[in-house]
């Protein structure tokens, strides 16, 4: 593929960047050396910035040199890690226990400090482009708290654009559709109350363990007996804690779980379901369930729209070849904050592959690492992009 020269002499550098990056892996809106890092890059190029967005978010821009319009790109990269330990045995794995770039996300900071970089170098283009370096992605709403701290009343931002690499796709091949691609996140919790007791004498007490069971099996049936076969939306239980000894039934158990959805109406019905059922089953055996949904950090659908979608593909296109880009890419039920960013601007957000003979491992698991290759591509992508989006 045609990356340009001067863009492929910066690759040992931006390696550099990320290999830095993901030894200091940190949790959502905390990540102060790695905010740290990216203004003192930001200001050995003397590019302008502000931050104190959502904390640690950063807002840079660069102004072209051709004339002096008012429109207006911005291209965005999240730059939080997820709290996991890591497994792998390279030199520039995590230093921080219990910490990890499991997501990519020095790579989508070091690409986008590369695209940076190299238009603070060649601004040849009509307006401006605004790069948003994001914290707290990984479930803090780190997208949302920018907008509320003001970023798009700061900056008059016509268009958002964000890349996320995908190592289910070939490395440098895109994937991207003209509507969803990733779903709405909520996360419960089902406090579970029945009666403790002696684990010898279950006769007089109203176990909690048992009810939670029941329920566990019975929102499995939500999905496939209450929600349209065409319509993707799932529940997953993924945390039990219950019971001190072996000997003792205990007096409650929670349950947690996460609902993935892309329509207002199913969010809205699962939400429901949940409740009745959690509800009814705990009566019915004599307890009762109390059920609580995350209202702070619930992230909407990542909704592409279709023109910004549409044009983001054609450079993509232009770029690596029509068999090279995948136009109607499946949504993952995975969740991004990015959405907020596309619920106040047209957008689109893209995969972009990773993945080779030595990079199959998946996102969020221990052996994850990003494909260095992948740099001085996602970096040519944002200068055609921005190179395109001001002769449009």
């Amino acid at each position: 593929m045609p990356i340009l020269n001067s863009i492929n002499q910066m690759q040992n550098e931006m390696k550099q960047w990320r290999h830095d990056l993901h030894r200091i892996p940190e949790i959502g809106l905390e990540e102060y050396k790695t905010s740290k890092y990216i203004k003192e890059k930001l200001k050995s190029w003397n590019i302008q910035f502000k931050d104190g967005y959502s904390n640690t978010g950063i807002v840079a821009w660069i102004k072209g040199s051709k004339g002096d319009s008012n429109r207006s790109i911005g291209l965005r990269a999240d730059f939080d890690a997820l709290p996991m330990p890591e497994k792998n045995d390279f030199e520039h794995k995590s230093t921080n226990e219990g910490l990890m770039h499991a997501c990519g996300h020095d790579g989508h900071t070091s690409m986008l400090l590369g695209a940076a970089k190299y238009l603070s170098e060649n601004n040849d283009f009509d307006g401006i482009v605004h790069f948003i370096f994001q914290p707290g992605e990984e479930g803090f709403g780190g997208g949302k708290i920018m907008i509320e701290d003001g970023m798009f009343k700061d900056f008059k931002i016509d268009e958002v654009y964000a890349l996320h690499n995908w190592p289910e796709l070939p490395l440098g091949s895109f994937g991207v559709n003209s509507g969803p691609m990733m779903a709405a996140v909520d996360e419960f919790d089902i406090i579970v109350r029945g009666k403790g007791g002696h684990a010898a004498m279950p006769q007089q007490a109203i176990d909690p363990i048992i009810i939670a069971s029941q329920i566990v099996i019975a929102i499995q049936t939500i999905i496939s007996r209450s929600i349209d076969p065409v319509d993707k939306a799932l529940i997953s239980i993924t945390k039990i804690h219950g019971g001190t000894a072996y000997n003792v039934i205990d007096d409650e158990v929670k349950l947690s779980g996460t609902i993935r959805s892309f329509k207002i109406e199913t969010r809205s019905f699962l939400e429901k379901k949940i409740r009745e059922i959690s509800e009814g089953i705990a009566k019915a055996c004599g307890g009762g369930a109390n059920i609580e949904f995350d209202l702070i950090n619930k992230y909407p659908p990542t909704i592409n729209s279709k023109k910004e979608s549409e044009f983001a593909t054609k450079v993509a296109i232009n770029m690596v070849g029509e068999k090279n880009v995948i136009t109607d890419i499946d949504p993952s039920m995975g969740g991004e904050d990015f959405s907020y960013l596309l619920n106040n601007k047209p957008g689109s957000y893209l995969y972009i592959g990773q993945g080779d003979q030595n990079h199959k491992s998946h996102l969020h698991t221990t052996k994850y690492d990003f494909n260095d290759n992948l740099l001085p591509i996602g970096v040519n992508y944002w200068v055609d992009l921005v190179k395109s989006f001001f002769q449009k």
